[in-house]
C-alpha cells in the first residue's frame, strides 16, 4: 500500500488500485482489499490521523448472477432426506417465504395476521425496510402449527437455540456438502431459496411488481428467476409459464392504456 503520508494526494488513488491488482485474479479479493484500505483510511480521516484522501468509491470488479441457480423440488428433497429437523425447517422457510437469512430468523408467531379471512406474515425486512406481506399457504401453516408452543422465533438449531443469518447458512451449506453429487448446483445457498419463493408467490396470485418489491428486484430479474424455476422444475414448469405469461401480457396491456390514456403533452414527454 502507498505511504499514509501520500493519501491527500490525488494520484495515491492510482497507486491503490495497483496495489490491488495483485488480486484481480480473484475478483473477490481484489475487490475486499480495496474495501478494508478504504476502511483503514476512513477511520485515519475520522481520527485526525490523515487530512483527507481521495480513494472513496474504487471502482469494483466482481459480479455475481445468481438467477439461474434455484433450489428445485429434487433439491430440495434431497437436503430434507438427509439433514436433521432443524435444518429441514430452515430451507422450509426460506423456500416458502423468500425471506433474506436475517429477516428468517426472526420471524416469530407475531409477525401472523389475518387479512380478508387469509393468514399472512407482516414482516418489516432489514436491508430495505420494506414491509412485506406473505401468504400462509399450507406447508406454511404445517411449520407454525409444529412449532412448539413456548419456543419464541420459529427457527432453532439442535439445541432449541435461536438461529443466527450466519448459523442458519451454516447449517445448510454444511448438509449441502454432504450430498453435492445430489444437487443440481453444488454451489446451492440459502439465499438462493428466493427463487424458489418468488414462483410460489406468483402462484398464490402476487403480481410481478408485488413480487418484485417483496424481493427488493427488478420486474425483469424476477421475470427471469421465476421463468428459470419453472424450466427446471418439470413438476411446476406449464402451470408456472402460463401464470408468468399472462402476468407479463397484463403489464403490457396496462402500459399501453396508460399510454394511450395519457394527456397529449405526457405522451410526448412535456413538463
Amino acid at each position: 500500500m502507498p505511504d499514509t503520508s501520500t493519501f491527500w494526494n490525488p494520484k495515491s488513488r492510482g497507486e491503490l488500485n495497483e496495489w490491488r491488482a495483485k488480486w484481480k485474479a480473484s475478483p473477490k479479493q481484489h475487490d475486499y482489499a480495496g474495501t478494508v484500505a478504504v476502511r483503514i483510511l476512513n477511520w485515519a480521516r475520522d481520527e485526525g490521523k490523515i487530512a483527507a484522501h481521495y480513494c472513496d468509491r474504487l471502482h469494483r470488479i466482481y459480479t455475481v448472477d445468481r438467477a439461474e441457480i434455484v433450489w428445485t423440488d429434487a433439491d430440495q428433497r434431497a437436503l430434507k432426506d438427509s439433514a436433521p429437523l432443524w435444518v429441514q425447517r430452515v430451507l422450509t422457510l426460506a423456500c416458502e417465504t423468500g425471506l433474506r437469512p436475517a429477516d428468517l430468523v426472526r420471524l416469530t408467531r407475531g409477525n401472523l395476521e389475518s387479512f380478508d379471512g387469509m393468514d399472512r406474515f407482516r414482516v418489516r425486512t432489514q436491508k430495505r425496510g420494506r414491509v412485506a406481506h406473505i401468504p400462509v399457504n399450507p406447508e406454511l401453516r404445517r411449520l407454525i402449527d409444529e412449532t412448539p408452543p413456548d419456543q419464541l422465533v420459529l427457527l432453532v438449531n439442535d439445541r432449541a437455540k435461536p438461529l443466527n443469518a450466519n448459523s442458519a447458512s451454516r447449517g445448510i451449506a454444511r448438509y449441502r456438502d454432504r450430498i453435492k453429487d445430489k444437487l443440481s448446483d453444488p454451489s446451492l445457498r440459502l439465499q438462493d431459496t428466493r427463487g424458489t419463493a418468488a414462483t410460489r408467490l406468483l402462484r398464490a396470485g402476487l403480481g410481478l411488481n408485488q413480487i418484485a418489491n417483496h424481493m427488493g428486484w427488478s420486474l425483469r430479474y424476477a421475470a427471469a428467476v421465476i421463468e428459470h424455476y419453472a424450466a427446471v422444475s418439470p413438476a411446476e414448469s406449464a402451470e408456472v409459464l402460463d401464470l408468468l405469461e399472462r402476468e407479463k401480457q397484463r403489464r403490457e396491456g396496462k402500459t399501453v392504456n396508460a399510454i394511450v390514456n395519457a394527456p397529449d403533452g405526457a405522451k410526448r414527454g412535456e413538463s
